[in-house]
C-alpha cells in the first residue's frame, strides 16, 4: 500500500494479504497495523473464519514446538546462555553448511579443489574487493561475528604453504576508484589467481534493488585484467 500502491487501505491489504497465505505481519512499530483489521474483514465476509484459522495455526504450532507455552524449567532454549555462542560445535557446523552450499559452475582442466600438498613454493594472489575487506562479506541482517572467526579469501589462502600476493585493486564493491597496475603487480608472477568480485549490502539489500546483473563499477575491468 505505501511502497507499491498495489492496495488502497490497510483493509484491503491484510485481506489481500491473507488470501496470498500471508500470516505474520511484521509492522515496525506501527499501532495500527494492517493485521489489527482482520476482525473488520471477517465481519464484512471478506475472509472466513476457516481462512483465518488455516493461517493461525502454523503460527502456534511453531510457538509449542519453541515452547512458548511450558513452563520455562522445561523449555529446553531456558538453559541456553552466551558459551553457546560462537562454540566449536555451531562453527564446525557452519563450515559445513558454507561447504555443501559451493556452487562450482566451471572447472577447466580441474584447477580446483586447491590442495595444500600441491602449493608449498607455488605463488598465489588473491585480488579483488572482497579478496580481505571483513566488512562486505557479509549479507543484509547478517550478523557478525568476532574479528578472530572471521576469514578473508586472504587470511584463508594465507594458511596454506604458498607465497600468497593481494591486491584489492578497488577497496569497496563500488569500484570507482580502481587501479590496474595494483593488480596487474600482483598477478603477473602467480601460479594461481584467485579474484573475489561480488556486490554486498553496499550495492544491493532489502529495498535497494539492481537494475542489472552486471558486476559493478570497474568489477568487470579488473576480472579481464587479472585473468589475461
Amino acid at each position: 500500500m505505501l511502497g507499491h500502491h498495489y492496495t488502497r487501505t490497510f483493509l484491503e491489504t491484510a485481506v489481500a494479504s491473507m488470501n496470498a497465505g500471508c500470516n505474520l505481519e511484521l509492522s515496525y512499530g506501527m499501532r495500527n497495523n494492517v493485521f489489527m483489521h482482520i476482525p473488520q474483514a471477517l465481519a464484512m465476509g471478506n475472509i472466513t473464519l476457516q481462512m483465518l484459522r488455516d493461517r493461525i495455526r502454523p503460527l502456534f504450532y511453531t510457538r509449542m514446538r519453541l515452547g512458548e507455552f511450558d513452563p520455562p524449567a522445561m523449555n529446553p532454549y531456558s538453559t541456553l546462555d552466551l558459551s553457546a555462542v560462537q562454540s566449536p560445535e555451531h562453527r564446525n557446523l557452519s563450515l559445513e553448511a558454507a561447504v555443501k552450499s559451493f556452487v562450482l559452475l566451471k572447472n577447466v582442466r580441474g584447477t580446483l579443489p586447491l590442495r595444500a600438498r600441491d602449493l608449498p613454493g607455488k605463488r598465489l594472489a588473491v585480488v579483488g574487493p572482497f579478496a580481505d575487506n571483513p566488512r562486505v562479506l557479509f549479507g543484509d541482517y547478517a550478523p557478525v561475528p568476532e574479528p578472530r572467526y572471521i576469514y578473508t579469501p586472504r587470511r584463508g589462502l594465507e594458511t596454506l604453504m604458498a607465497n600468497v600476493s593481494f591486491a584489492a585493486g578497488c577497496h569497496e564493491p563500488r569500484c570507482q576508484q580502481y587501479s590496474r597496475a595494483e593488480v596487474v603487480g600482483a598477478v603477473g608472477a602467480a601460479d594461481v589467481v584467485v579474484v573475489c568480485l561480488g556486490t554486498g549490502t553496499d550495492v544491493e539489500t532489502e529495498a535497494k534493488d539492481r537494475r542489472d546483473l552486471s558486476l559493478p563499477g570497474h568489477q568487470l575491468e579488473l576480472l579481464q585484467d587479472a585473468v589475461q
